[in-house]
């Protein structure tokens, strides 16, 4: 199976950075056009966080607060658990389980590098399957 840096590799470079300050409508429109379904959250290149969809429709729709004045920093997870190019699949399979997350952050040496998704894994597991 891969490792965590081949499967960051793969997914290229992605246009999904946010700063603290920006408003959750204009991060959910970068989040349309990269077809994704979050953005990274960081500021003077230091990771602070996830903005997903969920976070937004758990904390936006459902509390009633505007998506045109609320800060992605008042609405995104921070607690997620991180993982390093080392960790096995099967690790991040147990962590997305435990911690109810679809995202992993990345980090290599204490620099953050990327995500892993949900999709990712699932796309490596079975693609170690021998399915396609």
């Amino acid at each position: 199976m891969s490792k965590i840096r081949d499967i960051l590799i793969k997914k290229g470079p992605h246009f999904n950075i946010v700063t603290p300050d920006t408003k959750v409508l204009d991060a959910l429109t970068i989040m349309k056009s990269e077809n994704l379904s979050y953005v990274v959250v960081m500021d003077n290149n230091q990771y602070l966080g996830i903005m997903s969809e969920r976070d937004y429709t758990h904390k936006i729709k459902l509390e009633g607060r505007k998506s045109d004045t609320t800060t992605v920093v008042d609405i995104m997870t921070k607690d997620l658990p991180v993982i390093g190019y080392t960790d096995d699949l099967e690790r991040c399979m147990v962590l997305m389980n435990v911690y109810k997350t679809r995202y992993l952050p990345i980090f290599d040496e204490m620099k953050f590098k990327g995500v892993l998704t949900m999709n990712d894994l699932m796309r490596e597991v079975i693609k170690g399957t021998g399915t396609t």
